[in-house]
């Protein structure tokens, strides 16, 4: 019962999904697991999901800005940025809303057509500042209540891919990728 509520909401969503220029992702508990692993010199490791990265690559080839908007420090987030072209990767940020509203007015995209996927307390607090607030499964409660829709994949296990998806077959573009594959060419 609890899955079919959920893919009507998420069926409700298919014109937001349409409308949707910006997203903006937390990372760790959104395309990480939320686990922080440290080496014996201190240095800290996380672990990201491959298939939400070929997820990110499809959205931009669609035309979407992404942005990474991490309470975090920089490190592998900052790698993994560059390893995907994500132009906004924002680290260190304690209090997420001015900066997204400041990276809002620097693209030039309004709160309504923006989406974010967060998966915690933080997070809820961009709510006033976007169209579209989604959650992992595993996001905290509070955080997938007051969400617009809750994704079937946990953080760092699908949840971004899964949301590439949703955005991809909402704008009719998922058809062709799912009977064609995609290439990344230097074109």
């Amino acid at each position: 019962m609890r899955r079919l509520l959920r893919e009507w909401r998420w069926q409700r969503l298919t014109t937001s999904l349409t409308q949707v220029e910006l997203l903006v992702l937390d990372v760790d508990g959104v395309l990480t697991d939320g686990g922080l692993w440290l080496d014996q010199e201190g240095r800290l490791q996380k672990r990201f999901d491959v298939r939400d990265g070929l997820g990110l690559k499809l959205l931009q080839k669609s035309g979407l800005h992404l942005a990474f908007l991490s309470g975090g420090h920089g490190g592998a987030t900052d790698v993994r940025a560059r390893q995907l072209g994500i132009e906004h990767c924002l680290v260190g940020i304690k209090d997420k809303p001015p900066a997204l509203r400041a990276l809002q007015e620097h693209v030039g995209i309004t709160a309504q057509r923006t989406a974010y996927l967060g998966d915690d307390l933080n997070d809820l607090a961009v709510r006033s500042c976007v169209g579209l607030l989604l959650s992992p499964r595993d996001g905290a409660r509070p955080l997938r209540r007051q969400a617009n829709a809750v994704l079937h994949h946990r953080g760092g296990h699908g949840a971004v891919r899964e949301l590439a998806e949703r955005i991809l077959k909402a704008r009719g573009d998922w058809g062709e990728l799912a009977q064609q594959g995609w290439r990344d060419r230097n074109d």
